[in-house]
C-alpha cells in the first residue's frame, strides 16, 4: 500500500501520468473517493500520458467513456447513477473485462459484489486544501504496477 499526498490538482494529473507507463492490457483499477476528489483528473493525468489530446470527461451520465490510446482500449466507468448494484448486470458490461481491456472504474462501491476484482485500488481523499491517494494492490498485477511505481511519484 501507498500513500502519496496531492497538494493541488496538478499533482493528481502527475499521479496519473506517473501511473500510464505501468498500465498493462487486463489492469482493472478502481477510483473511490467523494464527489470533487479527484477522480476523473487522475484518469486524465493517465490517459494523456498515454498520447491522448482529446477531452476527458466524466462519464457520470453517459456511464462509460471508450479511448484507445497507446495500443491499448480503456474503459473509463462511472457508476455514480446506480440504485442498485443489479444495474451493471442490465447495462452488460460484463464482456468489457475480457482480459484484454484496461477498466477504471469511478464509484465501484455502486456494483459492489458484481464487478471483477480489482487489480489496484485507488482512494482519493479530501485532507485540508489537498488530497491524499491511498493505492493499495489487490493481485500479482496490482502488486507489479504498486512496486514498479516510483517512490516519489508524483508530488
Amino acid at each position: 500500500m501507498k500513500t502519496i499526498p496531492l497538494a493541488d490538482e496538478s499533482s493528481t494529473l502527475a499521479l496519473g501520468a506517473a501511473l500510464a507507463p505501468l498500465v498493462t492490457p487486463g489492469l482493472v483499477v478502481t477510483l473511490s473517493g467523494e464527489l470533487g476528489a479527484g477522480k476523473t483528473t487522475l484518469v486524465r493525468g493517465l490517459l494523456r500520458a498515454l498520447g491522448h489530446a482529446g477531452n476527458v470527461k466524466s462519464p457520470t451520465y453517459s456511464l462509460v467513456e471508450v479511448y484507445e490510446v497507446s495500443r491499448l482500449d480503456f474503459y473509463h466507468f462511472d457508476f455514480y447513477r446506480f440504485q442498485d448494484p443489479r444495474e451493471w448486470m442490465e447495462a452488460g458490461f460484463r464482456d468489457v473485462f475480457n482480459g484484454r481491456n484496461v477498466c477504471l472504474i469511478e464509484w465501484p462501491e455502486r456494483a459492489s459484489g458484481l464487478l471483477p476484482p480489482a487489480d489496484l485500488e485507488i482512494t482519493l481523499s479530501v485532507v485540508d486544501a489537498g488530497r491524499v491517494a491511498t493505492l493499495a494492490a489487490r493481485s500479482p498485477s496490482g502488486e507489479k504496477l504498486l512496486a514498479s511505481l516510483a517512490p516519489s511519484s508524483p508530488a
